[in-house]
């Protein structure tokens, strides 16, 4: 191959020798030199037919890009690409078509027919990367084909391949805005994706084309909110920023009535009619008839949604929150959001700006909010002049009479500042803290006259300028100040200073009159070499001499006049002529003449030193807008709150997925449990320890009686038009992937449960566990591992408490389903139980290195819930159905004072690769009581989230399950020999080497090997050396090998190094190690 010496060059595709070299700069002379050659090599590798070779061309071509190269001259030979049928070349050419199509137009619309193919392809890649292409090409006559593809796209089952679609629909409407109609009916279907890939671009193509629009969001509105916590950061911005404008139209303001809401707030939000009835008195009545502010649920749902993500690593997100907070959150409320804008002052100087501009809009008109955290806004000396100055507006904002010794004793530090500009910045600061804080201002005016023997010039100059603004709200009792101020003028150059120097004079010259006229004889000898803003104060200066002392200063004043009526400054022209025809008495002087006086010593108004954030607060926190202080292009403005709620129940979906309890009576029955921790939990449980048997068994039966009749009351048409559709789907599915007769039995049962189990329901989930789980009649007898129950003590005492050996979360038999027998064991070996398990059929306990995984995470909250609560952990045990699959436990506890039926898994819509073998149904859980089963996830090696519906009989909850990297894995026993040699097989990309320092408290033995194991589920592998530690595992899905060695030094320094053979994992493990060994 004649081409084969060039592939040895650099990546870049540079010039051959005796070429000449480009460089950036067009300036260089390169545009001038022949470049028929250039890239001649990439063009030979991109016509040939090896797929090898093309792709390696791709590569280069790609990193050039990359690296800020121009490539459009490769356009002709990359687009003939297009249709090649290796998948990564392919991708490499989609990727190059994004950067270059919107520039060659007329070549991308040669290679239209094949972009529509690319639209069918099997690979999801190829189809939004096919689409993204199409939407760049930005030419009026193909607006159909786009119309078409998008279209097609938004029904794709592919949720990347909508999200592509929703990236384009902004993109088409730039190009034709009559496609708007088009566009808002594909928005309105995108927006009732349930995916969270999807929610953040259609949210941003939603405020691109139709704002306004809001109608569009209130069927979607209780979705988002609880999507909101899984969606992607970027994602997370855009639709906290749309629900900020949708609440401000659809709720009512939470401070429109804070007097009542700040008298009892809790009766305020949670109290019934009946209480507010017995509260109206004959005081009531006087007032004038309004109703006391009730929160919108929605509107408490969207604030509490929102207030997890203060802690988001995302600097974005916490300020979308705190925006969202301080425009929409009762002022109690609003509190949580100073705690995490602190936090973001830990970062970078940018990041910091940002965040310091809207705290100091802020704390004008919320100072008790950031008042905890004054030390945080203390100034350090690497912080840039733009940081200091706004921290200085922080603490100048929060300075009240209570903390005020403290900020001024900072302030006198910051005056020692090498950076003038600063402590400019800081004498206006005491200004201001003097006129807000009438105790200080004696204080603060004898420091800024100290500040006057200053060696340096501007602070000297600062401090004039502050002294003068001052001394005009008591100028009287400071006669000897201004004198003072008198005797720098012959020192001071800074024209500000002396400008403001000659005003005091001139203003106050009744309290000065024999220095008044000296200083008036100094600045005209000086007049000509003056600035032009002391030229204007010196003329001001003469002419209310002129007024009130004419017989020592009329010559000097006609002087000065007479300079002035020659000055290059066409305004001293003008104001002299002005003054002359004003002061000095003439034949031809007019009416205004006889009020000279009344002009030039009008008592003048003290100044009023404010933020400049004061207004700000009209436009949006976080906004572009709020950082110039000037409206940007696309701002919209955050509309005003109603005057009158607008009807809530448009937010009530048909779909039963994602309604929640509306009806106000529901509402007043399920506040004492759901609400009352003391009430709704101890209840239950006092009752069961207190009564008999026979009188818990009355209670249960009633309860599950009266429970049934609700939820057959809650049951509507609609409701059962959708279970029957589901069975038939359910059916159909059955049918297709061939299952089991037996499976169709247990399905069908889920569904509809016999009512005899009601009354009997130990007896009944013993018959149908033995149904599920065929075994050994001793399996049968004894209760199911997943399950784990707090029945009430038949006894009239309380017993005293055993644990069962099956009762601990950690503890799941891998082979079996049921035991045979219940060990009961003493509470205090509890913990020495952790960590054993069963790995043999015979049940014989064998120790485990790593202990069980993280603690328990919540699955669904209790409100959410309607009263069930689920978490989940990760039991690092053999799943018994799939030894590829992640055992997870899944704990159910039922807060609410009704039983809850028919717990089980619904239909998961899950990614590709990802299975879910689904935990054994519940049939009842009653009030109080807690249960817990074991389901198998195969996640595939991945952290992608295993999105499924957690069911009963009456609801419908959407959940998710996102694992931590260092449980997708089992720990491997191998020797230190089989470790190095496994290690030497993965090395280069395979290798992930991080740098750590150690603190001091992670550094023995049993701390490292504890926080590597609880982070990872690895095996200890034995090493000859004492600073050094080994671990071994596999991961579960594909079996891949996971070796992490950890080399400690003497200071504490150490080299952590993850051997993967899939780079992905290493590298997700390697953050999370590093960051458990660095805390």
């Amino acid at each position: 191959m004649s081409a084969a010496p060039a592939y040895s060059e650099d990546k870049g595709g540079s010039a051959g020798p005796g070429e000449p070299e480009y460089g950036h700069d067009p300036a260089s002379g390169g545009i001038f030199s022949s470049d028929y050659k250039r890239h001649d090599d990439l063009k030979e590798m991109l016509d040939t037919n090896k797929d090898s070779l093309k792709l390696e061309a791709m590569k280069r071509i790609v990193a050039m890009i990359a690296r800020g190269k121009n490539a459009s001259d490769l356009f002709p030979a990359v687009v003939k690409n297009v249709a090649c049928k290796n998948i990564e070349v392919k991708k490499l050419v989609y990727v190059y078509l994004v950067r270059y199509a919107e520039e060659q137009q007329d070549l991308a619309l040669l290679s239209i027919s094949t972009f529509q193919r690319g639209l069918k392809d099997p690979n999801q890649l190829i189809r939004a990367s096919a689409l993204r292409v199409l939407s760049s090409i930005r030419v009026p006559i193909i607006v159909p084909i786009m119309m078409l593809a998008i279209k097609e796209a938004a029904s794709d089952m592919s949720p990347y391949v909508r999200k592509t679609a929703a990236h384009a629909i902004p993109k088409l409407y730039s190009l034709d805005s009559d496609q708007k109609d088009q566009l808002i009916e594909v928005i309105e279907k995108l927006l009732a994706d349930k995916t969270t890939l999807v929610a953040g671009s259609v949210v941003m193509a939603f405020e691109e084309v139709c704002p306004e629009r809001i109608d569009l969001i209130h069927k979607n509105y209780r979705k988002l909110c609880n999507l909101l916590i899984d969606v992607e950061e970027w994602g997370q911005v855009v639709i906290i920023s749309m629900l900020t404008r949708y609440a401000r139209t659809q709720f009512l303001s939470p401070t429109q009535n804070e007097s009542l809401l700040e008298e009892n707030p809790e009766k305020a939000f949670y109290g019934s009619e009946e209480d507010e009835a017995k509260a109206a008195g004959p005081e009531a009545a006087a007032l004038p008839a309004r109703k006391p502010y009730v929160m919108d649920p929605d509107h408490r749902l969207l604030l509490r949604n929102t207030k997890p993500l203060l802690q988001s690593r995302s600097a974005a997100v916490v300020m979308a929150v705190a925006q969202l907070y301080f425009h929409l959150a009762p002022k109690a409320e609003v509190g949580v959001i100073a705690k995490a804008l602190v936090r973001l002052l830990r970062s970078h100087s940018e990041v910091q700006y940002v965040v310091l501009q809207n705290v100091a809009t802020m704390s004008i008109k919320r100072r008790g909010m950031f008042e905890p955290y004054l030390k945080s806004f203390y100034i350090r000396s690497t912080d840039p002049t733009q940081i200091k100055v706004l921290k200085l507006e922080v603490l100048t904002n929060l300075a009240n009479e209570t903390n005020i010794p403290t900020v001024l004793r900072e302030f006198q530090t910051y005056i020692r500042s090498v950076d003038k500009d600063f402590v400019a910045a800081t004498i206006q600061a005491i200004g201001r803290c003097a006129t807000n804080i009438g105790r200080v201002r004696d204080t603060c005016l004898n420091g800024l006259v100290q500040l006057l023997s200053n060696r340096d010039e501007l602070v000297v100059a600062e401090s004039v300028v502050v002294i003068k603004k001052l001394l005009q709200m008591q100028p009287a009792q400071h006669g000897e100040i201004i004198k003072h101020l008198a005797k720098l003028t012959d020192n001071i150059q800074v024209p500000m200073a002396r400008a403001s120097i000659l005003w005091l004079i001139g203003e106050y010259c009744e309290h000065v009159p024999r220095i008044a006229p000296d200083v008036l004889r100094k600045m005209a000898k000086s007049f000509t070499a003056e600035e032009d803003i002391v030229k204007l104060q010196v003329i001001n200066l003469a002419a209310k001499l002129y007024l009130t002392n004419s017989k020592q200063t009329k010559l000097l004043t006609q002087y000065v006049l007479s300079l002035a009526k020659y000055d290059q400054n066409y305004d001293i022209r003008d104001r002299a002529r002005f003054t002359r025809q004003l002061i000095v008495p003439s034949e031809q002087a007019g009416a205004l003449s006889r009020h000279a006086k009344k002009l030039f010593l009008a008592p003048k108004p003290a100044p009023v030193l404010e933020s400049s954030f004061k207004d700000r607060d009209h436009f949006q926190l976080g906004s572009l807008s709020h950082l110039l202080n000037a409206k940007a292009t696309g701002y919209q403005e955050l509309p005003d709150w109603p005057e009158e709620a607008p009807d809530p129940s448009v937010r009530n979906v048909e779909v039963p997925e994602w309604t929640k309890c509306s009806s106000r009576e529901k509402r007043k029955e399920k506040e004492k449990p759901f609400y009352s921790d003391s009430e709704g939990e101890s209840g239950p449980t006092e009752s069961a320890d207190s009564n008999p048997e026979s009188e818990s068994e009355s209670d249960s039966k009633s309860s599950s009686g009266s429970s049934s009749g609700d939820s057959s009351s809650e049951s509507n048409a609609e409701g059962q038009e959708e279970e029957e559709e589901e069975e038939e789907e359910e059916e159909e599915e059955e049918e297709e992937e061939g299952r089991s007769s037996e499976s169709q039995r247990r399905r069908r049962r889920r569904r509809h449960p016999d009512s005899s189990s009601d009354g009997d329901g130990g007896s009944s989930s013993r018959s149908s566990e033995s149904e599920m789980t065929p075994g050994s009649a001793g399996e049968q007898e004894g209760p199911a591992a997943w399950r784990r129950k707090s029945p009430p003590s038949s006894s009239g005492a309380p017993a005293a408490r055993e644990v069962s050996l099956l009762d601990l979360e950690d503890f799941t038999p891998p082979s079996v389903q049921m035991v045979s027998s219940p060990t009961a064991v003493p509470t205090s070996l509890a913990a020495d139980l952790e960590g054993l398990t069963l790995t043999d059929p015979s049940l014989a306990p064998s120790l485990l290195s790593p202990a069980s995984g993280a603690g328990r995470q919540e699955l669904l909250h209790r409100v959410a819930g309607e009263g069930l609560a689920v978490d989940y952990s990760f039991s690092r045990q053999p799943f018994s159905g799939d030894p590829h699959m992640v055992s997870v436990h899944i704990h159910f506890s039922n807060s609410s004072d009704t039983p809850i039926r028919g717990l089980r898994l619904g239909t998961p819509k899950l990614p590709a690769g990802i299975s879910i073998q689904e935990f054994p149904e519940v049939e009842s859980l009653a009030p109080g009581e807690s249960t817990t089963a074991v389901m198998g996830i195969n996640f595939c090696d991945s952290t992608q989230a295993a999105n499924f519906q957690l069911c009963t009989q009456t609801r419908q909850f959407y959940v998710s399950i996102q694992p931590p990297i260092g449980e997708l894995m089992a720990p491997v026993f191998m020797s230190e020999n089989e470790f190095k040699k496994e290690q030497g097989k993965l090395t280069g990309m395979n290798e992930i080497t991080e740098k750590l320092i150690l603190p001091d408290t992670c550094r023995s033995d049993h701390v490292v090997v504890q926080k590597v194991t609880a982070t990872a589920h690895l095996g200890r592998v034995p090493c000859g050396t004492p600073d050094e530690y080994r671990f071994a595992g596999r991961t579960l899905a594909g079996g891949g090998l996971v070796l992490l060695s950890l080399g400690i030094g003497a200071t504490g320094a150490a080299q952590l190094t993850i051997s993967s053979e899939k780079m992905v994992i290493g590298t997700l493990l390697a953050k999370d190690v590093v960051q458990v060994l660095t805390q």
